[in-house]
């Protein structure tokens, strides 16, 4: 593993555990087994780690996208869809709760929409692939749908915390909105 990548992960780890106000960039840095120095070769803050965190998040929806053998009708593909955000935002909550909250302290925030861009650029071939809706930007629609799973996810595991009845009633309620609005 790279340098940078354990620092990613040692960040990832330290963050979660003391939170944002508690953490050194020490911290961080004798957890990936590196001199502080080190550290600074590759972020000049602990909030300048924050994107790369977010990338390896992203990377993660973006995998598990793409492992994807999809079943064969529209919503049963949807929910599949769905799942996956789902299951990597139940999985990683911490992580994504990190992420929002140092992101929101700097700059990085407007570099969100420029990291998900392989994301939307996947749900948008695979809308192509299934609709034929001539008087929409399914460009725009992938981004908008992308981002109404995304925060549903975020709402149940991130903020609501009211357990698996709540994970399948907001699932179903999203695929039936989806549904509804892609005509399918």
């Amino acid at each position: 593993m790279e340098k940078r990548d354990k620092i990613i992960e040692a960040a990832i780890k330290v963050l979660t555990e003391k939170g944002m106000e508690k953490t050194k960039i020490s911290d961080i840095a004798k957890e990936a087994g590196i001199g502080q120095g080190t550290f600074y070769l590759y972020f000049s803050t602990k909030l300048a780690v924050m994107p790369a965190i977010a990338e390896v998040m992203i990377s993660k929806i973006e995998a598990g996208l793409q492992a994807l053998t999809l079943k064969e009708t529209m919503n049963e593909q949807l929910e599949q869809i769905v799942d996956v955000f789902f299951s990597i935002t139940r999985e990683d909550k911490e992580t994504f709760t990190l992420i929002y909250a140092g992101l929101t302290q700097t700059q990085h925030v407007k570099e969100w929409e420029n990291m998900y861009s392989s994301v939307y650029l996947w749900f948008e071939q695979f809308l192509n692939q299934h609709i034929s809706i001539q008087t929409i930007d399914v460009k725009h629609v992938a981004k908008m749908l992308v981002g109404l799973i995304e925060s549903t996810a975020e709402q149940v595991y991130l903020f609501d915390e009211l357990g698996t009845e709540n994970e399948e009633s907001r699932k179903q309620s999203l695929m039936k909105f989806m549904a509804a609005g892609l005509q399918v």
